[in-house]
């Protein structure tokens, strides 16, 4: 089919975050990336080595197997009233998505095959490219899904396409690579070399990932689809935004764009519910020794009175906190005023003691997102 045919054949395309529609542009392709498989390492020196070498050889999993497994570390996104899709990443608990499956929320609410629910926060996003991380405490030291770094998509190739469309939570469904390098434009994001797929995808699949059906390496983030009943998707590429988001996980963002906190409405309960939130997720950072999130959640005068080293300085003799109650108690103009009593777990002389505090916050907006603008606190019986 011509680009010309190409182009009038689709009138328009939709991000899949809920209820998200945009126009489509396809813009024509210029060039292709060059496909090239791996290069054959040398073959061994005797039979010794080849007997070794074969005795180390994993039996290629089944599509069953790489289903499963790779359901573990898929999980649903919820942002105010969107839902989408994420996956993990990396060791650190750090999920992959779409930028436009978090927008507008810095703390979103996780939750994994098994319905556990946890807190996780934005420490990336994109502004023209359609990709974000959110960093899940709860989930540092999960074994991750396996990126592509090598293997690249090619027609034809087999994949399975996980996430949440329509809220119906471990969806899988399969198909081709059915075309690649395909380019356009959704509103605020720019779509590059995008890899077209027959597997049937929708609302909430939005920021899963396409896996290979014969590797279960990661190829790409969902973010796309013409419409229901036509069976084209898009995928972002994997390899065309590794660098950024391994670049957020390592030095996460201070400032998320259009980021509001989760907070809707200053005179509601919700405030009050997202205060509450928000130290309980600072002292479950704490808890989980990510004290780079735990800084990202106080606010410029506290961060400007302490520097990162001391901050982490500060929690690195306590082992574990429990906390024992929170509550918003009053919100003025200074801003939400939330109680914490905790029970630390620390190490003083070589022994391990238990100690409760009282602490008291002030909780306020700093460039849209809710922060912990100020702390104190005193020992309690």
């Amino acid at each position: 089919m011509s680009k010309r045919i190409w182009a009038s054949v689709i009138t328009s395309v939709v991000i899949l975050g809920a209820g998200t529609v945009g126009a489509l542009w396809i813009h024509k392709s210029l060039e292709q990336e060059l496909q090239s498989g791996p290069l054959l390492a040398a073959a061994p020196a005797d039979s010794a080595q080849v007997q070794a070498a074969a005795a180390k050889t994993e039996v290629p999993k089944t599509r069953k197997e790489i289903i499963e497994d790779s359901q573990k570390r898929v999980v649903t996104i919820i942002s105010g009233d969107s839902q989408g899709s994420g996956f993990v990443y990396n060791s650190q608990g750090d999920l992959l998505t779409n930028a436009h499956v978090v927008e507008g929320s810095s703390v979103v609410t996780i939750r994994t095959l098994s319905h556990e629910e946890y807190q996780g926060t934005v420490i990336g996003i994109g502004v023209d490219t359609d990709v974000a991380v959110v960093r899940v405490p709860k989930l540092k030291g999960m074994v991750p899904l396996t990126i592509a770094r090598t293997q690249r998509a090619e027609t034809g190739d087999e994949i399975l396409a996980l996430g949440s469309p329509l809220g119906l939570e471990n969806t899988v469904t399969t198909g081709i690579i059915s075309g690649i390098g395909r380019s356009f434009e959704i509103e605020p994001y720019l779509y590059s070399n995008m890899i077209q797929i027959s597997a049937p995808i929708t609302h909430g699949n939005s920021g899963g990932p396409l896996v290979s059906a014969t590797t279960g390496e990661v190829l790409g983030i969902n973010s796309a689809s013409i419409d229901q009943e036509s069976g084209i998707g898009f995928s972002i590429p994997i390899s065309s935004v590794l660098k950024q988001v391994e670049e957020w996980s390592k030095k996460p963002m201070t400032e998320l764009p259009g980021a509001s906190g989760g907070v809707t409405d200053e005179d509601s309960d919700e405030y009050y519910s997202a205060g509450e939130d928000l130290v309980l997720y600072f002292y479950e950072s704490l808890d989980a020794g990510d004290y780079v999130t735990a800084y990202s959640l106080i606010g410029s005068d506290w961060q400007s009175s302490t520097n990162y080293e001391d901050f982490r300085k500060g929690y690195l003799m306590t082992t574990h906190v429990t906390v024992d109650e929170v509550k918003a108690t009053t919100e003025d103009n200074a801003g939400a005023q939330v109680s914490a009593l905790i029970t630390a777990e620390e190490r003083r002389n070589g022994e391990t003691v238990f100690q409760r505090y009282q602490l008291n916050y002030t909780l306020g907006l700093e460039n849209g997102q809710l922060k912990i603008l100020h702390g104190k606190g005193k020992k309690a019986e």
